[in-house]
């Protein structure tokens, strides 16, 4: 089922990733370089070029197509990209489930746009995918992102030991879950 365009705030949107999308992702990733080194892996000078971020929005559109995973941009009114918002590794069966996996623009940081786009891809995996869950990883000192998700209505459910290859490293990371059918009442504990 296709994706639709979101309204988060004033400023910003949620839309699914499109053709022609590798300039601003190129721009987005560029400006955003130091700010995601520590959260991601270590990325080839190759990973920033226009085409490579075209290859990547073909390869969204085709997944998204086939089921595998949907993914997302966060667009300010300007054209350009703030952010991102991905649900990945979307497996049916008995399992009905993704992971959750996001970033915002530094310059966008602490004005409630993450916790904003979590909660509508929330919605969207529960209504439109009709998931039964959403799995995410944290590093255990990104501290924002379990907030995020925390008020989000996520629980903590373990510790995955050298989980990711983050910044050149094998990383532990907290896992969080929620459950799709359960409503969201109030925000849960901090970490």
């Amino acid at each position: 089922m296709a994706a639709g365009v979101l309204r988060l705030d004033a400023e910003h949107i949620l839309r699914p990733v499109r053709l022609g999308d590798g300039a601003a992702l190129s721009r987005a990733y560029l400006a955003n370089r130091e700010h995601l080194a520590p959260w991601e892996p270590i990325r080839s000078e190759a990973f920033f070029a226009v085409a490579s971020q075209e290859q990547h929005a073909q390869q969204c559109v085709e997944d998204a197509a086939a089921g595998r995973s949907v993914r997302f941009v966060i667009e300010s009114d300007d054209g350009e990209i703030r952010g991102r918002m991905n649900l990945n590794n979307i497996v049916r069966g008995a399992f009905w489930s993704a992971d959750l996996g996001y970033w915002i623009d530094a310059s966008r940081l602490r004005r409630g746009l993450a916790s904003r786009a979590v909660g509508e891809i929330a919605g969207y995996a529960r209504d439109e995918l009709r998931l039964h869950r959403l799995q995410a990883a944290t590093l255990l000192h990104n501290l924002g992102s379990q907030r995020v998700l925390l008020g989000n209505g996520f629980e903590r459910i373990g510790l995955a030991p050298k989980y990711l290859l983050i910044a050149g490293e094998w990383q532990d990371h907290l896992l969080f879950q929620r459950l799709l059918e359960v409503p969201l009442s109030s925000p849960r504990e901090g970490p």
